[in-house]
Order: structure tokens, then sequence, then C-alpha cells
């Protein structure tokens, strides 16, 4: 795959990944939050926004890796 498509098909999957990771922390937090304190909350909410962001590395590192084969220039 080159470069520029994996950057490409990186890019995508890490605005699906932020979607869908940002609706199912908001419907966990309404279903099992509704009555919680207001602390419960932000601890909730401070959690689950630092958690995307370790399948956000693994695409990033996995986006800018260079293609099999080849060498950087030093």
């Amino acid at each position: 795959m080159s470069q520029s498509l994996r950057k490409l098909v990186g890019a995508v999957l890490l605005v699906l990944l932020a979607v869908l990771y940002a609706l199912v922390a908001t419907a966990i937090a309404t279903a099992r939050l509704a009555d919680a304190p207001g602390w419960v909350h932000l601890l909730y909410f401070l959690f689950t926004g630092v958690l995307w962001v370790l399948p956000a590395m693994w695409l990033v590192s996995w986006m800018i890796r260079p293609p099999r084969g080849r060498r950087e220039n030093p």
C-alpha cells in the first residue's frame, strides 16, 4: 500500500473512530450515569476523553510507517 493511500485510509478511519467513540461514550453515559452526581460525570468524561487516544496513536503510527522494502534516506 502506498504512503498516500495509507494516509487517506488512516484519516478516514480516524474520523470514523472519533465519531463512533463519541457516540458510544455518550450513549453509555446517558444510560448509566443519568442520576449520578456531577463529579462522576466529570471523571467519566475525563477518562473516556483520554481513552480514545490509544487506538488513535496506533492508527497514526501505522499511517506514518514507511512502506515495506523502502528505507528512508539518512
